[in-house]
C-alpha cells in the first residue's frame, strides 16, 4: 500500500539502512587464463570499519551520511530529524520504512516518535528478517559488488572517496540525485 500511496504521489517513500566497509574488500568474480592465480594484493594495514546511513528514495534520491565505526544512535536520529524537517516544510506525510535494528527503536529514539508524526514522519518497521523488502539493501550489494569489487584502499579516507564516487556513479547510472549529510562534530568519528 505504501508503495502505491508513493508511486501515485500521495507520500514521500524512503528506506533506510546501514551498512559497512572496510579497506581491503573480497575478490570479485572474474574470467583467468588457465594456469594463471588470481591475486588481490590487500594493504598490510586492514583499517577501521567505514560505516553508511542511507535513504533511499527509489528513483528519485538517496541521502546518505558516512561514519568512521558504526553509526551511532545521535547519526541516526540528526539524519531522521533532517527527513522530519523536510517532510515539515512540504507538507507531504514521508514515511521511513526501516528494519529493527537496535538504534532503531532505542529508548532516546523512541520518545522522539510522536515529535516526528507531528512534523509528518511516520516509520514503518519491517518484519523481522525480511531485509528483502528494503530496496536499498540492493543499492549496498552492487555498490561493493560494482563500484568498489576487487579494490584496496590505504587508508579510510582513500575508502571514503571511493565510496563517495562509487553513490555518485549509482546516481548518474541510475539518474537520482545524491546528497551527502556531514554528521555533527558529536555524531561521529
Amino acid at each position: 500500500m505504501l508503495e502505491l500511496s508513493a508511486a501515485a504521489g500521495e507520500i514521500d517513500l524512503k528506506y533506510v539502512d546501514e551498512s559497512g566497509f572496510c579497506a581491503w574488500s573480497e575478490p570479485s568474480y572474474s574470467y583467468y587464463f588457465r594456469g594463471q592465480q588470481k591475486r588481490l594484493e590487500q594493504s598490510k594495514r586492514r583499517g577501521r570499519r567505514l560505516s553508511i546511513i542511507g535513504f533511499l528514495q527509489p528513483l528519485i534520491s538517496f541521502v546518505y551520511g558516512l561514519v568512521i565505526g558504526g553509526v551511532s544512535r545521535q547519526s541516526y536520529i540528526q539524519m531522521i530529524e533532517l527527513e522530519a524537517l523536510e517532510a515539515q516544510k512540504s507538507g507531504r506525510i514521508r514515511v521511513i520504512v526501516q528494519d529493527n535494528g537496535p538504534i532503531h527503536r532505542c529508548k532516546q529514539v523512541q520518545q522522539l516518535w510522536s515529535k516526528w508524526e507531528e512534523m509528518g514522519l511516520y516509520i514503518f518497521f519491517l518484519p523481522k528478517y525480511c531485509s528483502e523488502m528494503n530496496p536499498i539493501e540492493l543499492e549496498w550489494q552492487h555498490l561493493k559488488k560494482d563500484e568498489l569489487a576487487s579494490k584496496t584502499f590505504e587508508d579510510e579516507l582513500d575508502l571514503a572517496y571511493a565510496v563517495i564516487d562509487g553513490i555518485q556513479t549509482r546516481g548518474e547510472k541510475g539518474n537520482y540525485s545524491t546528497q551527502r549529510v556531514r554528521f555533527n562534530s558529536h555524531s561521529s568519528a
